[in-house]
């Protein structure tokens, strides 16, 4: 544990999350958003997921005012740039090409969940922000650790991070329930052969004698758990030949602490389970996380993962569908392009300047992007109007 101080805040570092009181973490959090959870960061390191072992190594920010906890974040020292799904490859590599380390480098993250949210728990009026991140970067410093890295942070909390630090815009596709009463009311909204699209795509999954069910909290049974970490562990294992970051262990124990956030869904064939998507969500947002089956059926992967959520989404009254990161496909079905934020600060004022600029040209492509993309959505002219 180590701690610096300067003026009136407090930093103090904790190499476990259980070095604090789940309480006081939940109280800052002040909201349901599940990644957030005390419950959800403990899982990761009971489990195993997260450590130094793994390159994620816990390194908490508390920070206190006068003595009392006024703020905190999820931080993790890394040894290495995967599960972050905000890519700074290029950055590594360029450190590498002129002889600098890159690696470690100070992360405020989610581990393993490229889901917006908020990162930086609390309140904190904008002179103690940056005097917060001053005092970041003289840790980073002292750590020699190679910069920070807030990833996917909320839109506001992230545009008052910069321009201190530089703000970093990067593509997802999200649906948004526009008061929509039920799936045939959101597809109504389509132009016509787009509809026709998806509702073929529905049929084939019947078609095939496919049945699918959604189960949530105590409705998802432990041998269910097991069949969907099967299908987990055995599509990362066909995608990379490398065994999935989560554990059956940290799945297990979410099921006990945050499982009436937790939606499952299983794909049925003549009675056996061939497939499963998890998800989370929030008195808000659906978040679309995991998937994986056992064979491959034409047009599963969309009902399961996206057609499932969005009724799901829909029923619930929630106001939006955070189907995760990539996949421009997730378009013509009726998620919409939308920019998400992340900041970057590098303590090598040479990276630092490469990194700002490549980040100011990246997000005025990105911007154009966004707008040429969003002409690809399904809806019918009037909708997008």
């Amino acid at each position: 544990m180590a701690s610096a101080q300067e003026s009136s805040l407090e930093l103090e570092f904790i190499d476990s999350i259980s070095q604090v009181d789940r309480d006081a973490w939940q109280a800052l959090l002040g909201a349901d958003y599940p990644f957030l959870q005390y419950d959800f960061l403990a899982a990761l390191e009971q489990q195993g997921c997260v450590c130094a072992a793994t390159g994620w190594q816990p390194h908490h920010l508390l920070i206190r005012a006068s003595g009392a906890l006024i703020g905190a974040a999820p931080l993790y020292l890394k040894q290495h740039s995967w599960g972050e799904y905000v890519f700074d490859w290029a950055w590594a590599q360029a450190y590498q090409n002129a002889g600098l380390n890159y690696y470690p480098k100070l992360l405020c993250s989610v581990p393993f969940t490229p889901a917006t949210g908020p990162r930086l728990i609390g309140n904190l009026n904008a002179a103690q922000l940056t005097q917060l991140q001053a005092l970041l970067e003289q840790h980073c410093q002292q750590l020699g650790a190679s910069g920070i890295h807030w990833l996917l942070e909320s839109a506001d909390a992230a545009r008052a991070l910069s321009p201190r630090w530089a703000l970093r815009e990067t593509p997802q596709y999200h649906w948004f329930n526009n008061n929509y009463q039920n799936f045939d009311d959101f597809v109504a909204t389509f132009a016509s052969r787009k509809r026709k699209t998806l509702l073929r795509e529905r049929r084939r999954v019947a078609e095939q004698g496919l049945r699918l069910t959604r189960h949530t909290g105590s409705d998802i049974s432990a041998e269910q758990w097991r069949f969907f970490y099967h299908c987990y562990h055995t599509t990362y294992l066909k995608r990379s030949g490398q065994p999935g970051y989560l554990n059956l262990g940290f799945f297990e124990q979410l099921a006990q602490s945050l499982g009436e956030q937790i939606l499952m869904v299983i794909a049925e064939q003549a009675g056996q389970p061939v497939a499963a998507a998890l998800y989370f969500f929030d008195a808000h947002t659906l978040y679309g996380r995991y998937w994986g089956c056992l064979e491959e059926f034409d047009c599963l992967h969309f009902e399961a993962c996206y057609y499932q959520g969005i009724e799901f989404a829909i029923e619930r009254k929630l106001a939006r569908f955070d189907s995760g990161a990539q996949g421009e496909h997730k378009i013509q079905r009726g998620f919409t392009p939308v920019a998400v934020y992340s900041n970057h600060w590098l303590a090598h004022e040479g990276g630092r300047a490469a990194v700002e600029a490549f980040i100011e040209t990246e997000s005025l492509q990105t911007r154009q992007y966004l707008q040429a993309a969003a002409d690809y959505l399904p809806f019918k002219q009037t909708t997008r109007e």
